[in-house]
């Protein structure tokens, strides 16, 4: 489940709880959708994300360039162990309790993560395909 809470001091707080996956693009994009000029920031908070897949790593990038897009400054904490992980396997960085979170803020970063994400998608919508007998 996503929740959404703008509060008026500037800054849209998005907080994710359950699965980071495909079905929460949705429910992501439309935590912009309502946004003014008086908010500068905007803050997803991971705490309550146990899980993430390729899908939900791809619209969690997406999101944060919509948000930069609207001119707002991005944040994201709480990350939690297996998202921490699934990105640190997906950017090839190796390691127990590898820092990506903190990494995660760099653009170039993020766009690695967004090619080799596409491609972890890629794979597993090819192997189930094949799996089916497409």
């Amino acid at each position: 489940m996503i929740t959404t809470n703008v509060q008026r001091h500037g800054t849209v707080l998005v907080s994710v709880t359950g699965a980071l996956d495909e079905d929460a693009g949705v429910a992501l994009q439309r935590a912009l959708d309502d946004v003014t000029a008086d908010e500068r920031d905007f803050m997803v908070d991971l705490h309550g994300a146990m899980s993430m897949d390729a899908d939900g790593l791809l619209h969690l990038l997406a999101l944060h360039r919509r948000a930069e897009s609207l001119g707002l400054r991005v944040l994201v904490v709480g990350w939690q162990p297996q998202p921490q992980q699934f990105m640190a396997d997906v950017a090839g960085i190796r390691g127990r309790g590898s820092a990506t979170g903190e990494r995660y803020a760099v653009a170039g970063f993020r766009r690695l993560i967004e090619e080799r994400a596409q491609r972890a998608r890629d794979l597993s919508d090819f192997g189930a395909g094949w799996l089916s007998g497409v």
